[in-house]
């Protein structure tokens, strides 16, 4: 099955089979590896990625679900949220990493939406992420800085 992804602000044409998860297809056929796989059931929050702006787990995403949406990975963040990602690393956020993409996905798409997020909106923003190394009070640490500009 061809698609036409719009990925990072782009247009990329994959040859998949139907019902292929959009993160296999960012990892597999794009090389666009920073977003993780995780628990492959969408519980973990490794693999998430922007789907028109949103968060959501590519890894329950099925590529015929998508078509032309606009798919924003950890890789676009430097264009979108280079503040964010100074900050995470004064913050010392990154441990082992491997939960850092789905993270740092979830704190873009929060503060995107919410200029200055109180600590529940926070917490209920990244309460499907997590992390092995317990970083939870950096990354909410990270986000209030970013948030105060």
């Amino acid at each position: 099955m061809k698609t036409t992804l719009n990925i990072n602000g782009g247009l990329q044409v994959v040859d998949v089979v139907e019902g292929t998860p959009l993160l296999w297809v960012l990892r597999d056929h794009l090389e666009l590896t920073g977003t993780k796989f995780g628990c492959g059931k969408g519980l973990c929050g490794a693999c998430t990625v922007h789907l028109e702006g949103v968060p959501v787990r590519s890894c329950q995403i099925k590529i015929e679900t998508v078509r032309e949406a606009e798919i924003s990975t950890i890789e676009n963040l430097k264009q979108s949220a280079p503040k964010l990602l100074e900050v995470w690393t004064k913050h010392n956020v990154p441990q082992c990493g491997f939960c850092q993409s789905g993270q740092l996905m979830s704190a873009a798409a929060l503060l995107s939406d919410k200029n200055n997020p109180n600590d529940a909106e926070i917490d209920d923003a990244m309460s499907g992420n997590i992390c092995r190394c317990g970083t939870y009070p950096r990354i909410k640490a990270a986000i209030r800085e970013v948030a105060k500009g």
